[in-house]
C-alpha cells in the first residue's frame, strides 16, 4: 500500500482544515513547493495536492504554484480541486501530473469521467467526500442527495484508476479513520481504493492496508503535527531487507 502524504494549499500556503471547514484553517507551511520537497526527502512515493480555493470556486485557482510543485519533485504527483473540465484535466497531466482527481465533476458529469477515462487512460482517479454517509462536492461545502454506494457503483467499468474515500467528519481530527465505510465500499466495488480521513496511527495504517482493494492511504494533520513520522510508516509497510517495493500509482 501507498502511503501519500497531502498538501492542501488555500491562499497560496500549505494548510490543513477541520471536517473541510474552509475558516478552521491551520497554516503549517507558507511555501507549498518547499513542503513537497521535504516529504520527497523522507521517503514519500508520492504526492496528493488539493486546490482547495479552485473546489470551491469550480475551477483551478493556485494552477501555476501546482505546476510547478508537480515540476519541482522527482515523484508521482496526483492533483485535485476545481478541475471540472478536460482542458484543465489535460493542462495539469501535460505539465507533469501522475494523475487528476475529478471530485464535484464525477457527480454532476458522469459523461466527463467516462471521456476523460478514455481520452487519458490510468491518469483519472475519483474522489468521493463521504458526510454521513451522503457525497459532499463543491469543495466540501453541499450535501448531494446521492450515497456514497450509489456513486462509487456508477463508476465501476469506466476506466478510473481509483477512488480516493474520504470520511469528511474523520478529517483532520485526529480521531481515527472510518475502517467501516472503507471496508463496506471496497467489498462493493471492484476498483482500487485510496483512504483518506483521521489516519493518526500506525496500527491504522496497518489495518487498512489488510483491506482487500486498498491500494494507498493519503496522511495530511497526522503528519504536520508529528503524531505520525513518515519513515516510520514506510518502513512499517515496506521493512528494510523485504524483497519486492510498495505497490501504488504509476507515473
Amino acid at each position: 500500500m501507498l502511503l501519500i502524504p497531502a498538501i492542501d494549499i488555500k491562499g497560496g500556503r500549505c494548510v490543513r482544515l477541520v471536517q473541510g471547514d474552509m475558516n478552521s484553517e491551520t497554516v503549517y507551511g507558507e511555501e507549498p513547493l518547499l513542503m513537497a520537497r521535504m516529504w520527497e526527502r523522507q521517503g514519500a512515493k508520492a504526492l496528493h495536492i488539493v486546490d482547495l480555493d479552485g473546489a470551491v470556486r469550480g475551477r483551478p485557482v493556485h494552477n501555476s504554484l501546482i505546476v510547478e510543485m508537480i515540476q519541482g519533485v522527482g515523484m508521482p504527483v496526483q492533483v485535485g480541486g476545481g478541475i471540472r473540465d478536460l482542458h484543465w484535466i489535460e493542462r495539469y497531466l501535460t505539465a507533469g501530473a501522475a494523475q487528476v482527481i475529478l471530485g464535484t465533476a464525477a457527480l454532476k458529469n458522469i459523461d466527463l469521467v467516462k471521456e476523460a477515462s478514455r481520452q487519458f487512460p490510468g491518469k483519472i482517479i475519483v474522489g468521493i467526500d463521504s458526510k454521513k454517509g451522503a457525497v459532499a462536492i463543491s469543495g466540501w461545502v453541499t450535501l448531494s442527495a446521492q450515497s456514497v454506494i450509489e456513486v462509487a457503483l456508477r463508476l465501476c467499468d469506466i476506466g478510473v484508476v481509483a477512488i480516493i474515500l474520504t470520511d469528511i467528519e474523520k478529517d483532520g481530527m485526529l480521531s481515527g479513520p472510518n475502517i467501516t465505510l472503507f471496508e463496506d465500499i471496497a467489498m462493493r466495488v471492484k476498483i482500487p481504493m485510496i483512504a483518506s480521513g483521521g489516519i493518526t496511527t500506525l496500527e491504522q495504517i496497518q489495518q487498512i492496508s489488510k483491506i482487500p482493494g486498498m491500494i494507498g492511504a493519503i496522511i495530511g494533520k497526522a503528519l504536520y503535527t508529528g503524531a505520525i513520522s513518515l519513515p516510520d510508516a514506510l518502513a512499517l509497510l515496506d521493512p528494510p531487507g523485504r524483497k519486492g517495493r510498495m505497490s501504488g500509482l504509476k507515473q
